[in-house]
C-alpha cells in the first residue's frame, strides 16, 4: 500500500501467480481496506496488481488452510464487503488477467480502467464452481439477467474492448497506461468534497437495488447532512467568490 497526497494505491502482489488470492491475501485485503476506511486523509483508493496482471481470482492451488467451505467463503465475503462499502471512491486499474473473483473485484470498484490488452473471464464454470465475490449481483445489475447468464455460464475470455462495450469498464486505454489514467482520475477526485462524494457513492449503490421513492428520500436525507457541513459552505462561498474551493472533510 502506498499513500500520495490523499490517494492510496493498493497493489495485489503475487505476480508469480498472476496475483491469485489466498486465504491470507483475502484477510490482508480486508485489513488494509478497513484501515483506509478509518482514515479521513485517505481520499481515493486505486486497486491494481503487480507484474502486469490484475488478479487471476482465488488461488486454487493453495491447499491446507483447514477452513471448511463456509468459513472460507466468509473470509472472501469480508473482503468483498470491505471493498464495496468503503466510503472513499475506488478505481480499479486493470492490466493483464482479471478473471473469476479478479473480474468481480474490478466490477466492485466504483470506476474501472483497463489496458487494451487486458483480458477478462467469469471463469468459475470452467473450474466446476459457481460465481462468487458479488458477481451474480454485480453482473445482473450491470448488464441484465440474460447477458449475466451468458457471461457466467460459458466463462469465455473477453477482451477489454468487449467488456467495455458491455458497459463494465469506464475506459480502455493503451497498454501500460491504466494505472496512470486511474491516478489522473484519483487526483481529480481529490478536488471534490469527500463527504458529499461518500454520500453520492452510497446513494448510487443503494439505488441500484432500491425503488425510486426510497432513493429520493435517501437523497433528501443526504442533502440535509451536506447542508450542515463546512465543505458545502466552502463550496458555495468559493462559487460566489469565483475561486477554487478548499475542502477539509468537515
Amino acid at each position: 500500500m502506498e499513500r500520495d497526497g490523499g490517494v492510496v494505491t493498493v497493489t495485489l502482489n503475487r505476480p508469480a501467480r498472476k496475483n491469485a488470492m489466498t486465504r491470507e491475501g483475502w484477510i490482508e485485503l480486508t485489513r488494509v481496506l478497513g484501515e483506509v476506511a478509518a482514515r479521513a486523509d485517505d481520499r481515493v483508493l486505486v486497486l491494481t496488481g503487480a507484474g502486469g496482471e490484475f488478479c487471476s481470482g482465488a488461488d486454487l492451488s493453495a491447499q491446507g488452510s483447514g477452513d471448511p467451505p463456509r468459513r472460507a467463503m466468509r473470509i472472501v465475503n469480508e473482503a468483498l464487503f470491505a471493498l464495496r462499502d468503503l466510503p472513499q471512491p475506488t478505481i480499479a486499474a486493470v492490466s493483464g488477467a482479471a478473471v473469476g473473483a479478479g473480474f468481480n473485484m474490478a466490477l466492485a470498484c466504483d470506476l474501472a480502467v483497463a489496458d487494451e490488452t487486458a483480458r477478462f473471464s467469469q471463469i468459475f464454470s470452467r473450474r466446476g464452481l459457481s460465481v462468487d465475490f458479488g458477481g451474480t449481483w454485480l453482473l445482473t445489475h450491470m448488464v441484465g439477467l440474460h447477458r449475466a447468464k451468458e457471461l457466467a455460464f460459458f466463462g469465455r475470455i473477453l477482451s477489454a474492448r468487449e467488456v467495455h462495450d458491455l458497459g463494465l469498464l469506464n475506459r480502455v486505454v493503451p497498454e501500460g497506461t491504466a494505472l496512470a489514467r486511474a491516478g489522473e482520475w484519483a487526483r481529480e477526485l481529490l478536488g471534490l468534497a469527500p463527504l458529499a462524494l461518500a454520500q453520492t457513492k452510497e446513494l448510487l449503490n443503494l439505488a441500484a437495488s432500491g425503488d425510486f421513492r426510497e432513493s429520493a428520500l435517501r437523497e433528501a436525507a443526504a442533502q440535509n447532512l451536506n447542508g450542515a457541513t463546512e465543505d458545502t459552505r466552502e463550496a458555495i462561498s468559493a462559487f460566489l467568490e469565483k475561486r477554487p474551493p478548499v475542502f477539509r472533510n468537515r
